[in-house]
């Protein structure tokens, strides 16, 4: 077991810290054992992360064990309390691992690495779970090595380790573990294929977790040429727009090219990805549209807009109120929270305002017929905003400053 988790953490990034996800069952005392061998081998410091969800009668008995077991290996163990109810509709599975990773993700410092103990089997169950859904390579891929998590890395160090080997390395060392009942209930689809169809299916097919890992890796491996392919057309359809795709360049393309380079430019932004029928929508409904027309389609988490020949994606954006008005001095700086942008006194100077001593602006939000006096010569701000290409979604949240009753100064997007 030593040697295997060696070998694989060198393959990992290098870190500061592994913080180990420790739930106190055998597979993440296994780990975190063996991780505790390792000292003095040029690894880093290691510390456990449990996670109290709330949602057991036992949470408190757990903690309990999870501290005795540090204390005896000599590893700092932080207990998080989390809040693992979910949204309506949401499944107790889904609202639990959200909360659980975010809690994990709050304690990473740059660089640090969060190692889980997922294994072949769980490898082997992910891909079929998947399967069962209708995903596409992206999501039979299942599990990789690792993948970056908010400021430093997530790795599964343990992921080509079978449960057998796991289980004889507790047995060796005499470890004590817990029986979590819940991992049991099969109401949880991953636990009604745990303890019903996998082993049915390893009665017949005996190298099943084997297998179905190295059917994850297959593709994997596809994944990654079509990420090489999506990349090669991403260069050729950036719009002029930086952060934009080209609608005419990208309906150049198959559909299939189509959808592979939007869920890779989606990626590369950091979005999540839409199920198969939003991103259908995107080519029947936001790339065929009239070029005067703005379509969008959103899902959770993101929406892709169009402009003109620009397709634009990102987080929905959060309330904004365009009838506000906000006084200013114009010589200290004015937070607007709900658009994410700040105004300056250097920002202001640079529009060639200079306050005057006791002055007051006034800053306020686009509601129709606004002018500005640029270069001696007067221009309605639509015709401007349009000039500049500000999508229409944009322009209610550009900040607009007055003196008095004239309008001096625009925030226009990329300034600041």
């Amino acid at each position: 077991m030593h040697d295997a988790l060696y070998d694989t953490l060198k393959r990992l990034p290098p870190a500061p810290r592994y913080l180990v996800a420790y739930s106190g069952g055998l597979d993440s005392h296994v780990l975190l054992h063996a991780l505790a061998a390792l000292r003095g081998e040029g690894f880093p410091e290691v510390r456990a992360l449990h996670v109290h969800h709330g949602l057991s009668p036992q949470a408190e008995r757990w903690v309990s064990h999870c501290r005795g077991v540090c204390d005896s290996l000599g590893v700092p163990l932080e207990v998080l309390y989390v809040d693992a109810r979910g949204a309506e509709g949401e499944s107790p599975e889904a609202a639990a691992r959200s909360a659980r990773y975010q809690a994990f993700k709050d304690r990473l410092l740059p660089g640090d690495g969060l190692l889980t103990a997922h294994h072949r089997r769980d490898q082997a169950e992910t891909l079929l779970l998947q399967l069962l859904r209708g995903a596409g390579p992206a999501g039979l891929a299942s599990m990789p090595l690792w993948q970056p998590l908010g400021a430093g890395w997530h790795g599964r160090p343990l992921l080509d380790v079978s449960r057998g080997r796991l289980e004889a390395h507790a047995r060796t060392h005499g470890l004590r573990w817990i029986e979590d009942d819940s991992n049991l209930d099969t109401r949880f689809d991953r636990n009604l294929l745990r303890c019903h169809v996998m082993p049915a299916l390893r009665e017949r097919w005996p190298a099943l977790d084997e297998t179905l890992a190295r059917a994850a890796g297959h593709q994997a491996e596809a994944l990654a040429l079509l990420g090489d392919l999506a990349r090669q057309d991403l260069e050729g359809l950036r719009g002029e727009t930086p952060g934009t795709l080209s609608v005419v360049a990208l309906t150049v393309l198959r559909p299939a090219r189509i959808r592979n380079v939007l869920r890779f430019w989606l990626m590369e932004k950091g979005l999540p990805l839409p199920s198969l029928a939003r991103l259908q929508s995107v080519l029947d409904d936001v790339l065929t549209a009239g070029a005067d027309t703005t379509p969008c389609v959103v899902w959770d988490g993101a929406q892709i807009r169009r402009y003109r020949d620009a397709l634009h994606a990102m987080v929905p954006p959060a309330r904004h109120d365009p009838r506000q008005h906000l006084r200013w001095d114009g010589k200290s700086d004015l937070p607007i929270p709900s658009l994410g942008v700040v105004l300056t006194p250097d920002w202001l100077r640079g529009q060639g305002v200079t306050p005057e001593t006791n002055e007051s602006f006034t800053v306020s939000f686009r509601q129709g017929g606004e002018t500005l006096r640029l270069r001696g010569r007067t221009r309605e701000l639509k015709k401007l905003m349009q000039e500049r290409g500000v999508p229409p979604w944009e322009r209610e949240r550009i900040p607009l400053v007055y003196r008095g009753e004239t309008l001096v100064a625009v925030f226009w997007p990329g300034d600041g």
